[in-house]
This record gives C-alpha cells, sequence and structure tokens, in this order.
C-alpha cells in the first residue's frame, strides 16, 4: 500500500466504494486521514461496511463542512453529460476533487529513496486502443530483463494498493482518459500515447475534451521522455507541442506504417519489422512476424511502444526482442485459444468499438468473423473497407440484425448466441482460416462485460476442440 501524504488529521470524502475507492479509503487511513465513505449503491455500501468502513452519506445537507478535498471514482461524471449530483455539491462547495492517481503521484516518493542507488521511475500509458497490451508488455519487459516491476492502474491492481518501491523498481500505469481527466497531480518519467480514435464522447463532450483529457497526462508535469503515436493528427500535435524540434530525442515518435527516419528518436513497424532511427540512422531492428503474442498491424504499434519505453528506461535492444517472443499476450486482446485442424480461435472481445474491431480484422488473412452485442452509433457501417479477409460474419446479440444489413455483399448467418456461432464458424472453417470474435459492440446486451463475453467464446471453443 502506499499511504496518502499531505492529508493527516484531515477529513476527506471518498465517492465511489468500487476497487480504487476503498483502496484509497485504506490508503487516507494509513496516512493519518478521517476518509468518509459514499457510493450511490446499496451492494458497493454493503460491501464497504462489511469490510469495517463506516459510511457518511454525502448527499445530505452540509455534508462537505470541514471536508478537506473529495476523491472520486473515474466512472463517477464530473462534468459531461452532467456532474454526479454529489460530486455538483462538491464543486459549488469549492472543495478539490481529486482521484487516486492523483494522490498517488503526490504520495509515491518516501524518504527511504535517498539511500536508494537508481531512483524509481514511473511510466503511464495512455491512448484509445492499446492501452492494456502495451502496458503489459512493457511490464513483460522489465521482468524478462530483471527489474524489479509493478503493473496498476486501469490493469492489475489499484494505483494505491500496489507496494513501496523497491531500489531501481518501475512501476507501470495503464490510465484512462477518465482518470487522466482528473487528476491534480501527473508526473510520470516516461509518458505513452498510443493513438487516438473516437470512443466515450458523451463524457468528454466530444473529441476535444477527449484528446484534452489524453495530453493533460503530458503538459501537467512534463515527463522526461514522451514516447507518442503520430499516425493521427492529434499524435502528431502532441509530439510537436512536447518536442523543440525535430531532432529533439526527448520526443520518441512512434508508427505503424510509416517511415520516421527524419527524427531525433524514433520508433516505427513496416511489412512486419520495428526499426529503431536515431539521429538519422537505424541502430535496430526486430522481425515481429511470427510474434504469436503481437499479431497484426495494431499489436506491431503497440510493440513500437513498449519497445520505445523500455529503450528510455535502458533496456537493450535484444533483451527486448527476447521478451517479444515469450509475450503471450492478454486474455480478451488478440488472444490465441487454441488450433484445430488448421484452424485458430482468437478472442478479441475487448474489440469493442468500430476502430479495435478493424486492426484486427486486419490482423489476419482468411477470417470467419463473430460480431455483434448491444451495437454503438454508426453500427459497423464504417468497416466496410476492412472487410476483405471475412470469410463470412457469423452475427450475435441485440444488434445482430442491425449488423447484416449494413454488411454489403459479405456472406453472413445470424447465429443470436455465442454457443450458436462458435459451432457454425468451427463446422464451415477450413485450414489456414481463424475463427475471430471481435465484436465491434458493447457486451450488456447478454453479458455484463466484454471479459465475461470472451470467457464464453473461451468456453465454446474449448469445449470443442478439448482443452
Amino acid at each position: 500500500m502506499i499511504p496518502v501524504k499531505g492529508y493527516a488529521g484531515a477529513k476527506v470524502a471518498v465517492l465511489g466504494l468500487g476497487r480504487s475507492g476503498l483502496a484509497t479509503a485504506r490508503a487516507l487511513i494509513a496516512g493519518g486521514a478521517e476518509p468518509l465513505l459514499w457510493d450511490d449503491s446499496p451492494e458497493a455500501r454493503d460491501k464497504a461496511e462489511a469490510e469495517g468502513f463506516t459510511l457518511t452519506d454525502l448527499g445530505r445537507a452540509n455534508a462537505f463542512d470541514g471536508v478537506t478535498s473529495l476523491i472520486t471514482s473515474p466512472g463517477i461524471p464530473h462534468l459531461y453529460p452532467a456532474p454526479n449530483k454529489i460530486l455538483a455539491r462538491a464543486l459549488e462547495a469549492g472543495v478539490p476533487v481529486d482521484n487516486d492517481i492523483g494522490l498517488f503521484f503526490r504520495s509515491f516518493a518516501a524518504s527511504d529513496w535517498d539511500d536508494f542507488e537508481t531512483m524509481p521511475r514511473v511510466v503511464c500509458v495512455t491512448g484509445s486502443n492499446g492501452k492494456s497490451t502495451t502496458t503489459a508488455l512493457i511490464h513483460h519487459i522489465l521482468e524478462v530483463a530483471g527489474r524489479p516491476v509493478q503493473m496498476a492502474g486501469n490493469i492489475g491492481k489499484g494505483v494505491l494498493s500496489i507496494d513501496p518501491a523497491q531500489d531501481g523498481e518501475v512501476v507501470v500505469l495503464e490510465l484512462s482518459s477518465y482518470q487522466t481527466d482528473l487528476a491534480r497531480a501527473l508526473t510520470p518519467d516516461v509518458a505513452v500515447f498510443t493513438n487516438l480514435s473516437p470512443d466515450h464522447l458523451d463524457r468528454h463532450h466530444g473529441m476535444g475534451g477527449y484528446f484534452a483529457a489524453k495530453r493533460r497526462l503530458f503538459s501537467e508535469g512534463g515527463p522526461d521522455r514522451a514516447v507518442i503515436g503520430v499516425d493521427e493528427v492529434e499524435g502528431q500535435f502532441l509530439a510537436n507541442q512536447m518536442g523543440m524540434g525535430p531532432q529533439d530525442d526527448r520526443v520518441i515518435r512512434i508508427s505503424s506504417g510509416q517511415k520516421l527516419d527524419q527524427f531525433g528518436w524514433s520508433v516505427f513497424a513496416r511489412k512486419g519489422f520495428l526499426s529503431e532511427w536515431r539521429k538519422g540512422r537505424q541502430v535496430a531492428s526486430i522481425d515481429l512476424r511470427e510474434v504469436s503474442g503481437l499479431p497484426g498491424a495494431h499489436n506491431h504499434q503497440n510493440a513500437c511502444a513498449a519497445y520505445a519505453a523500455c529503450r528510455a528506461l535502458g533496456i537493450a535492444p535484444k533483451m527486448i526482442e527476447g521478451a517479444f517472443g515469450s509475450f503471450a499476450g492478454l486474455p480478451h486482446r488478440s488472444q490465441l485459444v487454441g488450433e484445430r485442424g488448421g484452424v485458430r480461435f482468437v478472442n478479441d472481445s475487448k474489440a469493442t468499438n468500430v476502430d479495435s474491431a478493424a486492426k484486427a480484422l486486419q490482423a489476419f488473412p482468411r477470417i470467419r468473423w463473430i460480431a455483434g452485442g448491444m451495437g454503438k452509433d454508426g453500427g459497423i457501417t464504417a468497416l466496410q473497407p476492412h472487410l476483405g479477409a471475412v470469410v463470412k460474419a457469423y452475427l450475435i446479440g441485440h444488434s445482430a440484425r442491425d449488423f447484416a444489413l449494413q454488411l454489403g455483399k459479405t456472406p453472413h448467418e445470424i447465429c443470436e448466441t455465442m454457443a450458436q456461432a462458435v459451432a457454425r464458424a468451427a463446422a464451415e472453417a477450413e485450414a489456414g482460416e481463424v475463427v475471430l470474435l471481435a465484436p465491434a459492440a458493447a457486451s450488456f446486451d447478454q453479458y455484463p462485460n466484454f471479459e465475461k463475453r470472451g470467457d464464453d467464446f473461451v468456453a465454446q471453443v474449448q469445449a470443442l476442440i478439448g482443452g
């Protein structure tokens, strides 16, 4: 645990009692603060009381009298589409609002660091797609390299639940736009921006607000190194803002598809090969084509981001290359579930939007595509240019019939359930093809989350092929 500093003897309100909220409450107590806990959900309140916490109704009159700060969970709206009513009262009362990420950066450094030979470092990863894979890959590379490392944030533990730092340790944090938007302190040593595509637009009131939330990771504290994907104009703009010119190697530009040989430091992947360039010359190259845990151009971008972050931490190219080979990937993100008769089964349940589904559809040459669920605005119309590898689509869930109307000439079948879709795709698939779950939709019509949807796919496949 990281005890929260700066609030000893103070009353600190905590709104939202999920994983991060309860971890925050424990860390506040460890730092000598008095947390006042509340959640709009009776189930969450019951869980907190079962752990021994006392609840305080933050919705009552004068609830914020004497309160030093309000710490809110990332899922609670603070501005758009409208602030949570309790959070709005804190804003009206002038009570500073923060989150666990802000508390972490205020509290992570400790007095015993004076005795360390190598200062601990913090790497933060944000962006629209690939955050989790990039974060996990950085963590994996550092483990292989023998560096003490912890992973937290939007993946793994809550940030205040990690252990105090060891000599030379690296903490790798995945941060969503909800987390970067509100944190009052953001001071990573290395900050990574993977890419940007439309998502959470209601929460950020459009693309401008969404990008602004991501940009705060770079603008608030100023990282020593900024690793920035430049395949969209927002990344190009951010790289321009962070650097003093094209040769400023404090900015490492990354790309999947572009040759970036004119900058002070860049890492890019083209035709399956990752290249590192510094000051006009290539210094390293890695063949990514046979790295089973990182299939497709989107994962090659993730590889570039992780490679650049680890190079910024001093890890040698050969060490990174070896770690790529042993990276198994993450569940629900281009996860190879199994193979039968030359047919591979891949679980990409995390592909909940059109952009991430498009990347998955470009990763394999011949695809039996399982898609559907609770479709988002626009459905899958934007996927038309990416359907060339789809042999046939098998559609499930609430939006199955809407998706069928948007597939054009692509062969398809409405299957309704995951079990039927897996059975039909497996029965028709031929050697060399991939049965791919990449839903391009939310899961909430049939499953509580994308993980449960992916778990169902895995269970159906394993029952079919044995495993």
